[in-house]
């Protein structure tokens, strides 16, 4: 059985007007893992998923699901995969149970009480099953848009913002039963504006931009190759200029020659070996420094990085 669930070539979209959502997407999506998709608003997340679940038409490329091209398989498809989308979209005065077991029957699946009820309580939802969706909080109704997206057993999820406005403590709490989703062998394709969640879940990680895939690689892997060391040293007297035994090292002296502030390294640890050999090399020349600040990258710094130099480089294609 092939390793890979989802597999996008030259993936494009262009609406009506001329706005691009879709530019050449390639991407590969690993049996029973969850992968995060980070992009700010705007960069074709939402489309993405919308031509994986055949609700947008793409202009060019392929889809290939379940080893099977979506464009000619897509009822066979689309019965696979279960969508939770950003908006909430249901009949308000339906009860949660039967809004749920409606939902299984869509996707031509018999009727399966006992397995609704298990979909219910897995989502802390089996004592409101006889309540009306409006009588819900804003967070127990994305609960049941996650319930209605598992009710027919669904191979590939995907989660459009699943947590969006949703508060700390119920965030974390869909973190853990997204974790026990993926746990019974479900791969889930997520979409976040909240980076901690990629941090928090998330096997790999992909940067989307204006439509173009940026990065995809597994998260520690980013972290490594990306991330980089930063280290603020308040020294006891300014410095009018960095020593010739510290020019190796990528420092700057500010706040009128105060602060030695260094920025380099990697996220495998090369930064912080190299803020022992400045500090060593501080002591050895006398030169006396008063407090050390440190920070490593998180992915979130990463994220940001990779989408202003990809808005600099458009920007630099278009001039």
């Amino acid at each position: 059985m092939s390793d890979s669930i989802l597999d996008i070539r030259g993936l494009a979209k262009t609406y009506k007007g001329g706005t691009t959502a879709l530019a050449g997407v390639d991407l590969t999506i690993r049996r029973g893992e969850i992968f995060a998709l980070l992009g700010p608003n705007g960069a074709g997340k939402t489309t993405l998923i919308g031509a994986v679940c055949g609700l947008v038409r793409p202009t060019a490329g392929t889809i290939c699901a379940f080893g099977q091209d979506v464009a000619h398989h897509w009822r066979a498809v689309r019965r696979r995969i279960g969508l939770v989308p950003q908006e909430l979209a249901f009949d308000t005065f339906e009860q949660v149970e039967r809004s749920v077991a409606y939902s299984r029957g869509i996707f031509g699946c018999p009727p399966d009480r006992a397995r609704i009820h298990e979909v219910l309580r897995s989502l802390s939802l089996y004592d409101k099953r006889h309540t009306k969706i409006r009588e819900l909080s804003g967070g127990m109704k994305r609960r049941v848009m996650i319930a209605k997206a598992l009710a027919h057993d669904p191979e590939l999820l995907f989660l459009d913002e699943p947590t969006a406005g949703v508060d700390v403590e119920l965030r974390r709490d869909m973190w853990r039963q997204i974790g026990e989703l993926r746990a019974r062998g479900t791969t889930i394709i997520l979409t976040t504006h909240y980076i901690e969640e990629a941090e928090e879940m998330a096997d790999r990680v992909g940067v989307i931009d204006k439509g173009r895939i940026l990065l995809v690689d597994d998260k520690a892997a980013i972290i490594g190759k990306l991330g980089r060391t930063e280290a603020r040293i308040t020294l006891d007297r300014p410095l009018p200029v960095i020593p010739p035994s510290l020019s190796a090292y990528a420092l700057s002296l500010e706040e009128d020659g105060r602060v030695l502030q260094y920025r380099g390294g990697d996220g495998a640890g090369k930064g912080r070996r190299e803020i022992a050999r400045i500090l060593r090399t501080l002591v050895a020349e006398g030169i006396v420094f008063e407090a050390i600040e440190t920070r490593q990258s998180s992915l979130e710094d990463i994220f940001v990085t990779l989408v202003e130099n990809g808005a600099a480089s458009a920007r630099a294609e278009a001039a």
